[in-house]
């Protein structure tokens, strides 16, 4: 009898766990990619491998971090996390050191990774990427002091 009552609660507990997961991924709903105006940032021709707006006069890139805020608050929140701080779903970029690696930043945006971070190619600007990055960028400190 005790066999079957803790084969019944080990059931019922990782039916629950299936559940509770199954419930917080449709929670998470999808990404569906909003346009981003760019404002008077500059135009970029070819894709940059560095972040352009970095070393930008000091009203462009005010301009890239106002941008960028948006952007990613309605693009990448939903997996990253409001205001940069991961919600657990995907990592917190604020994280992300400032110049470490430009091109691998670009390029998960533009080509996605796997199944858990879809491909932006095609639906935000290189502009907007950038700007997005930038103001990223100005969160790294914060976010330093609160994980270290």
């Amino acid at each position: 009898m005790a066999t079957r009552t803790t084969k019944r609660l080990l059931q019922t507990a990782v039916a629950g766990a299936m559940l509770a997961t199954g419930m917080a991924l449709f929670a998470h709903g999808d990404v569906n990619p909003q346009p981003v105006d760019t404002g008077d940032l500059p135009e970029l021709d070819d894709w940059k491998l560095e972040n352009p707006f970095r070393d930008a006069d000091e009203s462009t890139l005010n301009e890239a971090i106002r941008i960028g805020e948006r952007g990613y608050q309605a693009n990448c929140a939903v997996c990253h996390g409001l205001g940069g701080a991961s919600g657990g779903i995907a990592p917190d970029l604020r994280l992300l050191e400032p110049g470490f690696d430009d091109e691998y930043y670009v390029q998960t945006v533009r080509k996605g990774r796997g199944a858990g971070m879809p491909s932006f190619d095609g639906v935000l600007s290189q502009e907007a990427i950038w700007a997005i990055y930038t103001w990223l960028n100005t969160m790294h400190e914060e976010a330093m002091d609160e994980y270290y």
